[in-house]
C-alpha cells in the first residue's frame, strides 16, 4: 500500500526510504518480553512509527527488541526524553527518533548531532519557533486537548507550512478530520492503542481502528 508519508528525510540515513502514516503509537509501560509482538502487531496493522517512553520498564530494551523484530519495517524512537545523554542511550539502543514532552534546546541539539529524528513537545508559538530554530524535524503539540483544534489553527497559520504538526494527548479516531482540518499532519497515539496488560492482538485491534479513521481522512 501506498500511503502519506510524514517522516523527515533527515530522520536517519541508515533507514531504506519507506513511506509511513502520519500517526506514532506510544507504547507507554511496555516490557521487553513483550516489545517484539507488540510491535509486529502495529506493523502488521498499518503502523509504522513506535515510541516507547523511557518512563517504561527497560526501554532500552524494548526499543532494541523491537528494531530487531521490524527491521526498515517501521521506525523505532523513545518518548519522554529528557536530556542530551538520555537520546546518546536511544541511538546506541538503535533508536531513530527522539520524542520529548517539553521544549529542550539542547535536547533536540544533541538529538540531530546523532543523526535522530527530533520531535520536541511544544504548545505554544515560543517553543514552537524555539524548536523549529534548533533543528527539530516536527512538532508535538501536547497537550493537544488543552489548546484543541482552535487553538492549533490559529498557531498553525504562522508555522512553515513544511513543518510536520502531530497532536498528542486526548485526541481520538473520531477527532482526526477536525484536526486536520485546522492543520494538523499526524497524531500520536496513547493509552487508546496500548495500556499496561494489552495483549498484542489488543493492540492490533486497536491500531487497525486508528488506520482506517487515518485513511478516511489522509486517504490510503
Amino acid at each position: 500500500m501506498a500511503y502519506p508519508t510524514s517522516v523527515n528525510s533527515q530522520i536517519t540515513d541508515a533507514v531504506e526510504p519507506v513511506s509511513h502514516r502520519k500517526l506514532i503509537a506510544i507504547l507507554r509501560g511496555v516490557k521487553p518480553d513483550e516489545a517484539a509482538g507488540m510491535a509486529r502487531a502495529l506493523v502488521d496493522a498499518g503502523i509504522t512509527m513506535i515510541e516507547v517512553p523511557l518512563n517504561s520498564p527497560e526501554p532500552l530494551k524494548s526499543i532494541a527488541a523491537m528494531k530487531d523484530e521490524v527491521g526498515t519495517a517501521a521506525l523505532i524512537g523513545a518518548g519522554t526524553v529528557l536530556t542530551p545523554e538520555d537520546a546518546e542511550r536511544v541511538k546506541a539502543a538503535k533508536g531513530e527518533f527522539i520524542v520529548s514532552p517539553n521544549c529542550d534546546i539542547e535536547v533536540i541539539a544533541r538529538t540531530k548531532e546523532l543523526g535522530l529524528g527530533s520531535w520536541p513537545g511544544v504548545l505554544t508559538p515560543t517553543e514552537c519557533f524555539a524548536a523549529i530554530k534548533a533543528g527539530a524535524d516536527g512538532l508535538k503539540i501536547f497537550p493537544a486537548s488543552v489548546i484543541g483544534s482552535d487553538g492549533i489553527k490559529a498557531v498553525r497559520a504562522v508555522l512553515p507550512a513544511d513543518m510536520p504538526v502531530y497532536a498528542v494527548g486526548g485526541v481520538g479516531p473520531d477527532d482526526f478530520a477536525v484536526y486536520a482540518k485546522a492543520g494538523c499532519d499526524g497524531f500520536g497515539l496513547g493509552s487508546g492503542i496500548y495500556k499496561p496488560g494489552m495483549t498484542a492482538d489488543d493492540v492490533s485491534k486497536a491500531a487497525k481502528a486508528y488506520v482506517a479513521a487515518h485513511d478516511a481522512v489522509f486517504g490510503d
